[in-house]
């Protein structure tokens, strides 16, 4: 609870005489949270924020306007801010009733301005963020941002706060090449399937990871290796010669988790896919 003091001074034929000090309490009505809809975060991700400020009071209070810092954190002799607001996003409620959407900027922070809060009442505020390349990615990693909230006779700012974290699961992507692009009949070729895992946990065994194909023109015989290991049918990948149906067994595939580096003079993370390569050699 916030206090003041004062003071009254007397002063009469030249001579001055302070009074004692007395002290008083404001009684803060208003109080604000902050709360992520979800509470974890991948590379890019979009990310929904509520803001809830409750008047306890009997008294309105009237063009208020909250700050968001967006995450911003200290960085060599600046700060990075690792979160982006997302045009257009926020909703603004009056217990309950949608308003018309307030005053919207951005500066290296989210200022929302125009913020009534009727007596009794509640206000909330709902908007999206996206985060960036200065978000950090590793295992344990996490964004705590904070909002401010002031103006409309408030004594005393209120603020908010949120913390969210990194997912930590694997993030998969898969692309596939041809080599020769042009090949004669009775020739060979070679599929290569390259497997990249953008998040910070490896995608173990346990995560059943399986790549299907139908090979067209059919392949026989054909080869295939992991990460150049030579893999044996029926027991890492099963294959029809008369369908040309490609499939690896689940469990057999892992892929390495990333690793993440920041780099020294932008602050920008950097993310060092974990790789995997599955090949398929055959005869057409």
């Amino acid at each position: 609870m916030a206090t003041f003091t004062n003071q009254a001074t007397l002063s009469y034929n030249g001579n001055v005489t302070n009074s004692n000090v007395v002290t008083g309490k404001f009684l803060e009505v208003l109080s604000a949270t902050k709360t992520a809809v979800l509470d974890d975060y991948v590379a890019n991700d979009d990310i929904t924020y509520v803001v809830s400020i409750v008047n306890s009071g009997t008294t309105a209070f009237t063009g208020l306007t909250l700050t968001d810092d967006l995450g911003a954190y200290p960085f060599d002799n600046g700060e990075l801010v690792p979160l982006n607001y997302v045009e257009g996003s926020v909703r603004y409620y009056v217990n309950g009733v949608l308003q018309a959407a307030p005053s919207v900027t951005t500066d290296e922070r989210l200022i929302i301005s125009g913020i009534n809060v009727p007596a009794g009442g509640n206000a909330m505020i709902i908007y999206e963020v996206e985060a960036n390349q200065y978000a950090p990615l590793g295992v344990d990693d996490s964004i705590t941002n904070t909002v401010t909230i002031t103006g409309g006779g408030i004594s005393t700012e209120i603020t908010a706060q949120e913390t969210i974290n990194t997912e930590d699961r694997a993030v998969l992507t898969i692309s596939k090449s041809l080599s020769p692009t042009t090949v004669a009949e009775n020739g060979q070729l070679t599929y290569t399937f390259v497997i990249q895992n953008s998040g910070n946990t490896a995608a173990t065994a346990e995560d059943n990871v399986v790549v299907t194909d139908t090979f067209d023109p059919i392949l026989n015989p054909i080869t295939v290796t992991f990460n150049g290991e030579v893999w044996t049918e029926g027991v890492e990948y099963t294959y029809d010669e008369t369908t040309g149906e490609f499939a690896t067994i689940p469990g057999q595939i892992t892929v390495p988790a990333a690793t993440y580096t920041q780099d020294e003079e932008t602050g920008v993370w950097i993310t060092n896919p974990g790789v995997a390569v599955l090949t398929v050699t055959g005869t057409v």
